[in-house]
């Protein structure tokens, strides 16, 4: 079994035996599509990608017009190429706030963990560090159409200091951390059951050009566009 289908099945089962338990209302998401990503001055490679995602919402205001929800969520994403592209796992619990019936906002704490790809340098490899980052990402969704069944949703966060953990053969410091962010942009429409969605993300991290940061490699740029289905339970 490979690295990433451990956790992604472990995860998969523990949200599916939540559901009943502690939810009233839950979704399940699955997308695909394609990352692309840039390290420093080196070219940019693309990749296939599968995204699963999933929220609970563990506390619902009764209020449906005005109320606060308490959320809970994970995000997976695995790409086709892992030699190249990262595996990522997401967990978050945060607050949703209805505005309006058609407007809410809201934001998350979340813990990301992304593996980083090694990349060839001039014939040879260097092993980049596991990156596990805190993120405090806000979201704005506003329904709209009819019956507001149609959606577009915003998100976006800076990064926090990552805490960095060096390959084994590690022959270098751990970079300095300059700055990060990450925006999404998400179109959908719910069909009652089940919902269909189209994503683009960017992001970027961006560390000092030190002896731990050599030509920039650390520096890392992404952009991924997909499109999937998701269950609404």
């Amino acid at each position: 079994m490979m690295r990433w289908q451990t956790p992604m099945v472990g995860v998969c089962v523990l949200f599916l035996a939540a559901v009943p338990a502690f939810s009233q209302r839950a979704t399940l998401g699955i997308d695909v599509g394609q990352t692309s990503d840039k390290f420093g001055g080196l070219s940019r490679t693309s990749s296939a990608v599968g995204v699963l995602d999933g929220e609970i919402i563990v506390l619902q205001s009764p209020d449906k017009e005005h109320g606060a929800d308490v959320v809970a969520g994970t995000e997976l994403r695995f790409p086709v190429n892992t030699t190249n592209h990262a595996n990522e796992y997401a967990f978050y619990g945060g607050v949703s706030f209805r505005i309006k019936p058609a407007l809410s906002l809201g934001f998350h704490a979340q813990v990301h963990q992304l593996d980083a790809p090694p990349s060839v340098v001039d014939g040879q490899i260097f092993n980049r560090a596991r990156f596990r980052v805190l993120e405090l990402p806000g979201f704005l969704q506003y329904k709209f159409g009819p019956d507001k069944r149609a959606f577009v949703r915003a998100e976006g966060g800076l990064e926090f200091s990552p805490k960095l953990k060096p390959p084994a053969n590690a022959t270098l410091p751990n970079p300095n951390f300059e700055h990060g962010y990450f925006m999404r942009g998400v179109v959908g429409y719910n069909f009652g059951k089940w919902y269909v969605k189209g994503t683009y993300e960017n992001r970027y991290f961006k560390f000092t050009n030190n002896i731990g940061n050599p030509l920039g490699l650390y520096n890392w740029r992404t952009d991924m566009m997909t499109a999937g289905v998701g269950f609404v339970f």
